[in-house]
């Protein structure tokens, strides 16, 4: 997947740091847009760091319309990459629901229902008990009412990265994994080129695409980067009754929780209002493909309203605990 050659060129029109998601879509689009002189570095593997472990979840509602423009054309690329490439993407199309616990709430979805119309965009907005005909193994008791979006869906991260880094290469860019930037090259007040240990590689522009990694490297030529990893928790049940392929992907905000099915099992995952911030010291040299230690104390209050919410879990039993850097 990456290039042939394991040193990267001394000179090139555009370098991306980062062999995540975002750089590797960054480069394919680069390509798009006849910009093919791309090189790009990834320190350990392609999908390293936190893409690998991502949950995949494909929504377009957002709370702005150009986000929303931008989350459309994602989902439409997806549906299209695997023809394109011949690199699977794990794309299913089985639709969202996000459910309002408060009448904000529901002004909200009602706001960004309207506006998404403008994009052709379908939402619906549905009742509790549409809810339910669904997803029937939520309770609804609580719930004022919600938004449904067919077209949503769920990919596999790591796939659909390696996808766009096909796509890439395609186009004619550069891949070149385990190459650590150790700096940015800088000159008259701008970057021109970036400092591998294989040596140096001059370029038009950088692109810092390095996720968790990009406040340190940021900071190297003098530039505040307000970003931070946290530890970010899910779960893994084991297979019950109830679960089917094509159930919806859930989003309960006033909960911080969401979950899809997986191959007949329920991810649940959560973004919690106080997340716990990790790498504080920094990030260990030789961080790749790694998981953090598990903190179920943390997580049990999300499991507890997950329960409550999906009645049906308290009988499921826990396959996988997972705990990794965001």
């Amino acid at each position: 997947m990456t290039d042939a050659a394991k040193t990267p060129p001394a000179t090139a029109g555009v370098v991306v740091i980062g062999g995540g998601v975002i750089g590797c879509s960054i480069a394919y689009h680069l390509t798009k847009i006849s910009i093919t002189d791309v090189v790009l570095l990834e320190r350990r593997k392609l999908t390293s760091g936190t893409t690998w472990h991502a949950a995949g979840l494909i929504g377009q509602l957002r709370g702005s319309a150009n986000m929303t423009r931008l989350a459309k054309y994602t989902a439409e690329l997806y549906r299209e990459l695997e023809g394109e490439t011949g690199q699977a993407t794990g794309l299913k199309q089985n639709g969202s629901i996000s459910v309002a616990l408060h009448e904000g709430r529901m002004e909200e979805f009602r706001r960004n229902a309207s506006m998404a119309k403008v994009f052709g965009l379908q939402v619906d907005i549905i009742t509790p008990e549409e809810v339910r005909e669904r997803h029937p193994l939520v309770e609804t008791g609580d719930v004022l009412g919600g938004t449904w979006i067919p077209s949503d869906g769920q990919g596999n991260p790591a796939d659909i990265t390696l996808a766009l880094a096909k796509g890439a290469r395609m186009g004619g860019a550069r891949l070149f994994e385990d190459t650590k930037v150790t700096g940015i090259i800088v000159e008259n007040g701008r970057a021109a080129g970036v400092r591998t240990a294989a040596g140096e590689v001059r370029a038009r522009w950088v692109v810092l695409a390095t996720g968790m990694w990009g406040r340190d490297m940021a900071a190297k030529v003098g530039v505040t980067l307000p970003l931070h990893a946290c530890e970010h928790f899910y779960i893994v049940t084991e297979p019950f009754d109830g679960m089917t392929p094509d159930l919806p992907v859930l989003r309960v905000y006033d909960e911080c929780a969401y979950y899809k099915e997986d191959a007949g099992k329920m991810l649940i995952g959560a973004f919690e209002p106080k997340a716990k911030p990790w790498g504080m010291d920094g990030i260990p040299d030789d961080f790749e493909f790694d998981q953090l230690p598990d903190d179920f104390d943390h997580f049990e209050p999300i499991l507890e309203a997950a329960m409550a919410r999906l009645p049906a879990l308290e009988n499921a039993g826990i396959q996988t605990f997972f705990n990794g850097p965001e």
